[in-house]
C-alpha cells in the first residue's frame, strides 16, 4: 500500500524528517508515536504532500507508483485522506455539500460522471447510520460552532464518504473526552478493511485501547528508532519517552 524509503524533508531550511523507512500494507494500522517535535506531524504532511514541506531525498510509493512529484490533491484523488488536529471552519458551506463536492471532484479526477444524486443521498444515509450520525448535523456549516467531538467525528464522516485507500489521522485524539475518544475510534474501526490501510498519529497510548495497531513505531529527530507491537505503546506509557533516549545513547 504504502511505502517509504529513506525520506529526508525539511521546512523552512530546518532538517525534520531525516531517514524515515516504512512499509504499510493493505489492511493494516500503523500507529506513529514519539514526544514534541519529533517529526510525526511533519511526516503525515509530507506524505500527504502538504508543499510548505520539501523532500530533500528518498521516495513515497503508493501501491508501487512513485508520487514524489505529485501534488496535494492529485495524492488525494490517488486515495490518501488527512484527518488534521484541528480543522477548518467553512461558514455557508454545509457538511452535506462539501463532501458531494469532494466526492465529485474526485470522480471527475478519474474520469468518471457525477455520482447521481440518489445514489449520493443513499451512500449518505449508509455512512451516517453507520458512525450514528444525525442526519441534521450534516446541513450545518462545516466544523462551524463544532465542539472536538463533533469536528473529529465530521472527518471520519468524510473518510468513510471519500473510502481512501489510505487514512492519515493526525493526532485525532487531541482535546478529545472519553466519549468523543470513543466515537471516533468506533468509526475508524468499522471502516477498516482488508483493503485500506491506517497511520494514526498519537501522543498518548489511551486511542490504542479503542484502535488496536498492528504495528507502533516511534519517531525521535526524525527517525523510526523502535518499532514493536500494541505493547510497545503501553510500555511508552510507563517509562515515557526519556526511556527511549537513554536506549539509543
Amino acid at each position: 500500500m504504502l511505502t517509504i524509503e529513506n525520506l529526508h524533508a525539511v521546512v523552512d531550511g530546518k532538517l525534520i524528517l531525516n531517514g524515515i523507512d516504512l512499509d504499510v500494507k493493505a489492511g493494516e494500522i500503523h500507529a506513529i508515536m514519539g514526544p514534541n517535535g519529533s517529526g510525526k506531524s511533519t511526516l503525515s504532511s509530507v506524505i500527504a504532500g502538504n508543499k510548505v514541506y520539501e523532500m530533500t531525498k528518498g521516495n513515497i510509493l503508493l501501491n508501487g507508483e512513485n508520487i514524489n512529484e505529485l501534488d496535494a490533491e492529485t495524492r488525494a484523488h490517488k486515495g490518501i485522506f488527512i484527518s488534521f488536529q484541528y480543522p477548518v471552519e467553512i461558514p455557508g458551506v454545509s457538511v452535506t455539500n462539501f463532501i458531494k463536492t469532494a466526492i465529485n471532484a474526485s470522480r471527475k479526477a478519474q474520469g468518471l460522471e457525477d455520482m447521481p444524486a440518489s445514489e449520493m443521498l443513499k451512500k449518505i444515509r449508509q455512512k451516517a447510520a453507520l458512525l450514528d450520525i444525525d442526519t441534521k448535523f450534516l446541513s450545518r456549516s462545516l466544523n462551524e460552532g463544532f465542539s472536538g467531538g463533533e469536528k473529529k467525528r465530521n472527518e471520519i464522516f468524510q473518510m468513510a464518504m471519500l473510502e481512501p485507500k489510505l487514512s492519515i489521522l493526525d493526532e485525532t485524539d487531541s482535546g478529545l473526552d472519553i466519549d468523543a475518544l470513543k466515537i471516533v475510534a468506533n468509526g475508524v474501526n468499522r471502516l477498516r478493511n482488508k483493503n485500506n490501510a491506517v497511520i494514526l498519529i498519537t501522543h498518548y497510548q489511551r486511542l490504542l485501547n479503542y484502535i488496536i495497531p498492528d504495528f507502533v513505531h516511534v519517531i525521535n529527530e526524525g527517525k523510526i528508532v523502535k518499532s514493536g507491537t500494541k505493547d510497545l505503546a503501553k510500555e511508552l506509557e510507563a517509562k515515557g519517552y526519556d526511556w527511549i533516549k537513554k536506549e539509543l545513547n
